[in-house]
């Protein structure tokens, strides 16, 4: 079975990485928060046995020799959040890969047991969601490519969990939930994990 992991990966860059937590601690804490996350999301995700393919923003890193030797590396494409998502994953199923998930470098929560849950999930289920207490997502997989996840969203808001669960039902899509992880946006949560990383 040909399986694997997509990472959203936002360039590091000062002032442009979780702006809404540099609004509270600034630029240069801020940008320290997200490498420490960006690592730790790695590290999780190195665990995997299965293909890693990371998507960078908006150019690919020069010096790639800091991340594992078996990583594949790709541009995403597209205007929003979600078709950059939904041309990634139709990219990776037309090369007939059978489960792929997506996870971003937002969550302290994340862990290898849950990726490989994930994986077992879409053995039985077309989807799978990793709610966060944002009301978004820490993590997507699909064993199919379903296009209706992405469109219509609002992304960056409390309504983006809720109405990919309401298409799949909707649709008579089968899906599965993980337990529900928060995301690293603000100074409270950041003051919550900044030291587990």
């Amino acid at each position: 079975m040909k399986d694997g992991i997509l990472i959203f990966q936002k360039n590091a860059e000062l002032g442009k990485v979780k702006t809404r937590l540099a609004a509270t601690i600034g630029d240069q804490a801020a940008f320290e928060a997200y490498q420490l996350l960006v690592k730790f999301t790695h590290k999780v995700v190195s665990k995997s046995p299965v293909q890693k393919i990371l998507f960078f923003s908006d150019h690919l890193e020069e010096d790639l020799s800091k991340y594992p030797s078996e990583y594949r590396f790709e541009l995403q494409s597209g205007q929003d959040l979600g078709e950059k998502m939904s041309n990634a994953f139709q990219q990776l199923f037309e090369e007939k890969f059978d489960r792929l998930i997506i996870v971003g470098t937002d969550c302290a929560e994340i862990t290898a047991e849950l990726i490989s849950e994930a994986f077992d999930e879409l053995d039985e289920n077309d989807a799978v969601i990793g709610p966060a207490h944002d009301g978004g997502y820490y993590l997507l997989g699909m064993r199919k490519f379903i296009p209706g996840l992405f469109k219509g969203i609002p992304w960056s808001t409390d309504k983006v969990s809720s109405l990919t669960k309401e298409y799949l039902t909707q649709n008579e899509i089968c899906f599965a939930l993980l337990p529900t992880l928060s995301d690293v946006d603000y100074e409270q949560e950041w003051n919550r994990f900044k030291y587990k990383l």
